[in-house]
């Protein structure tokens, strides 16, 4: 955790640096999608929409994916707040980071950024190691289910059909900044000139 310094009424202050650019709108989410970080993020959405629900929040995303439940309860709760969320993606955004960025209405993309999107696969709390028939196939109609919500999501998101996300996702699919605007997952590519 970094501090910084800062003037204040009081002199001079040392001040966590998350809390200042929480103070100014502006969230991170820098390692793996996890149950830390996701139930750290949603505080912070709620907090910022409870501030000013009509200013912008801006989200910058660099993470390798992670967690899909915990990922989606961050997706869902940015898509019913009232403030705009703008994702910047500053490193790489990738399987669960991918559709976290998704999540914003304006999703910029640094130019050397890069996108990741792919079909969910056994993980975590999925072990298949001595189950029964039924009991693995019930596990892999709830992945198939996550499947088809997690491409609904892109589709949604990029205008694509779902055969289309479908032939993307079937392997890791990696898109440049330009890729990513070409095809939908991102809406700009951030410069200097476009920076704010």
């Amino acid at each position: 955790m970094s501090n910084i310094v800062m003037e204040s009424a009081r002199g001079l202050e040392s001040v966590r640096i998350e809390d200042e650019f929480l103070r100014n709108r502006k969230i991170f989410l820098t390692e793996s999608v996890n149950e830390n970080t996701c139930d750290e993020l949603i505080k912070q959405l709620m907090y910022l929409e409870k501030e000013d629900a009509a200013k912008e929040i801006t989200f910058y995303i660099n993470s390798p994916g992670g967690n899909v439940q915990e990922g989606l309860a961050v997706y869902d709760t940015i898509m019913l707040l009232h403030a705009p969320v703008r994702t910047v993606c500053i490193g790489t955004c990738a399987s669960m980071g991918a559709i976290l960025f998704l999540a914003g209405g304006r999703r910029e993309m640094m130019k050397h950024g890069k996108i990741m999107i792919h079909d969910p696969a056994f993980g975590g709390h999925h072990n298949v190691g001595g189950k029964k028939p039924h009991e693995i196939q019930a596990e892999l109609d709830d992945l198939n289910r996550c499947r088809e919500s997690l491409a609904r999501i892109i589709a949604e998101r990029t205008g694509k059909s779902m055969e289309e996300i479908y032939e993307v996702t079937a392997k890791d699919t990696y898109y440049s900044a330009d890729e990513a605007v070409e095809f939908g997952l991102a809406t700009d590519i951030l410069t200097k000139k476009t920076r704010r």
